[in-house]
C-alpha cells in the first residue's frame, strides 16, 4: 500500500473537475488531458483523495458533503493565499465575470496569465497549467474562483462562496 503524504494544492481542481463532468463516465486520462497534467499525477491524487475521504471507494465519484466541508473550514488554512503584486491575469474570486456584479470591490484579483488583458492583484493558482484548464471549462472555472472566495474572502464573501459551491455541487 502507498504511503499518504497528505492532500496536495492539484488534488482541489482535480476533484473540482470530476465534478464539472455532472456525473458522466471519465477516464484518468480524460481528467489529465483537460486539466494538463500527466496521467501518473492524476492517479496519484486520486489515491489521496479517497484516502482522506474525498472520493468514494471507486475513486469516481467524489464524496460532495466531505469535500464542501473541507473547502469550507480547512481550504483557508491547508492552502493560504494573499494578494501579491499586480500582474496581468485571468480574473478569479469575486473578480470573475459572474461574481463581479454580486461582490462589489475595487479590488481586481487575478491569476497570472500573460495571455490575458486584466490586471489585478496576484492569487497563484493551485497549480501552474491551471489557468490554461480554467479557459476551457467555464463550470470548472466558476468553481475555482469560488474556492478562492473562500480562500481570500471576508465572513460575507465566504458564506456567499459556500452557498454558491452547494448549488454547484448538487446541480444536475
Amino acid at each position: 500500500m502507498r504511503k499518504h503524504t497528505g492532500i496536495r494544492p492539484q488534488d482541489i481542481p482535480i476533484l473540482i473537475k470530476i465534478i464539472s463532468t455532472k456525473d458522466k463516465p471519465w477516464l484518468i486520462q480524460d481528467l489529465a488531458f483537460s486539466l494538463f497534467l500527466s496521467q501518473s499525477e492524476v492517479s496519484e491524487s486520486l489515491h489521496r483523495s479517497l484516502y482522506a475521504g474525498l472520493l468514494d471507494g471507486s475513486k469516481k465519484k467524489v464524496q460532495k458533503q466531505n469535500l464542501l466541508e473541507f473547502l469550507v473550514y480547512g481550504v483557508k488554512y491547508t492552502f493560504p493565499q494573499q494578494p501579491g503584486a499586480l500582474v496581468r491575469g485571468m480574473p478569479t474570486a469575486f473578480s470573475h465575470p459572474k461574481l463581479k456584479n454580486k461582490i462589489i470591490s475595487e479590488t481586481k484579483l487575478v491569476w497570472p496569465d500573460d495571455e490575458s488583458q486584466v490586471i489585478g492583484f496576484c492569487i497563484e493558482p493551485f497549480y501552474p497549467k491551471q489557468v490554461r484548464a480554467a479557459k476551457n471549462d467555464e463550470y470548472f472555472y466558476y468553481m475555482l474562483c469560488l474556492i478562492d472566495m473562500l480562500r481570500i474572502g471576508k465572513p460575507r464573501e465566504i458564506s456567499f462562496a459556500k452557498e454558491e459551491l452547494k448549488k454547484c455541487f448538487y446541480a444536475k
